[in-house]
């Protein structure tokens, strides 16, 4: 087993006939801030979940900080913070009291607790509602809530499953900003972080791992992954819909890899070259009749190799 603070060695988890983790093996380095990526039902949650202890695995070992989850899940979680499902707390108290409850179960001294709470609610934002009730909060004001809650043993390690699922735009993006502060607040930290979400991981994450059907896909530093895609991605938006004609004659155009459709009116298009390409594909396509508006580049390369990447693994 490796040195690095979180090691799945040949993970697999079975819930009747369906495997929902088969064979993963995967090792998070030491202070990184890992996008752990995959399709809705490839194996993330239920992954993270084995990680937490609060699911066991059919076959296979995790360990945190070298500790066996399973042998030692105490031992394993006591340096581990984690946001793994939707966080509910006692509507009653106020994020002061509710770190304060936190604490006590975890041992802290009153001191301790009353101090890490000061510095906690104000890197998520909460200290003008520390003495609100939770119960008025919206969902984003108690995931960052949840996000300090996290941080009060502080961790080595922290383990979050889709922290922005189901939040509003500016709840996202106030989510994504205290994500971002994380790796500034201590400085041996670990995150590993599921999303399916592509821009939020390229604009977080220093490394990727992705996965599909359980299985592994990728692992690298995120820049690295990137460079797989070596093509332009490019998205066309149509007046009408491709149909399998319309698609077979953007593929015979030059420099086109492959042209697919990509979910209502639009066409993703795997374009080999540089700009010059870039500017023929659009002279062509005015000469083809197909009724193009818009065309425009992906930007982001991560998620033209996550689609290449999900679509051979089917």
């Amino acid at each position: 087993m490796s040195g690095d603070p979180i090691v799945i060695e040949s993970l697999r988890k079975e819930y009747g006939s369906f495997v929902a983790v088969d064979g993963l093996s995967l090792s998070v380095r030491r202070n990184s801030f890992t996008g752990f990526l995959g399709p809705n039902g490839a194996g993330k949650s239920t992954t993270l979940k084995i990680l937490t202890n609060l699911i066991h695995a059919t076959s296979g070992s995790a360990y945190l900080n070298g500790i066996d989850v399973v042998k030692d899940p105490s031992g394993a979680l006591a340096a581990v913070g984690t946001v793994v499902e939707t966080p509910e707390f006692y509507p009653y108290l106020t994020p002061r009291e509710t770190m304060r409850y936190i604490g006590e179960i975890l041992g802290m001294r009153k001191e301790a607790i009353a101090a890490e709470t000061d510095k906690i609610l104000e890197l998520v934002r909460m200290t003008e509602w520390a003495d609100k009730k939770l119960g008025t909060f919206s969902k984003g004001m108690r995931q960052r809530v949840a996000l300090g809650q996290s941080l009060l043993n502080e961790p080595s390690v922290i383990i979050l499953d889709e922290p922005t699922s189901g939040l509003d735009p500016r709840g996202m993006a106030e989510i994504r900003e205290v994500l971002k502060n994380l790796r500034g607040y201590t400085n041996d930290l670990t995150i590993m972080m599921s999303s399916h979400i592509l821009h939020e991981v390229s604009d977080l994450c220093d490394r990727v791992a992705m996965i599909n059907h359980g299985r592994l896909l990728v692992h690298d530093d995120i820049d690295i992954v990137k460079s797989i895609a070596d093509y332009r991605a490019l998205t066309l938006r149509m007046l009408d819909e491709p149909t399998p004609q319309v698609l077979e004659r953007i593929e015979a155009l030059d420099n086109v890899v492959e042209a697919r459709r990509n979910g209502g009116n639009e066409c993703l298009v795997k374009l080999s070259g540089g700009a010059a390409e870039q500017e023929k594909l659009f002279r062509d396509l005015q000469g083809t009749g197909i009724r193009v508006f818009s065309l425009s580049e992906m930007d982001n390369s991560l998620e033209a190799v996550y689609l290449d990447l999900i679509k051979e693994s089917r």
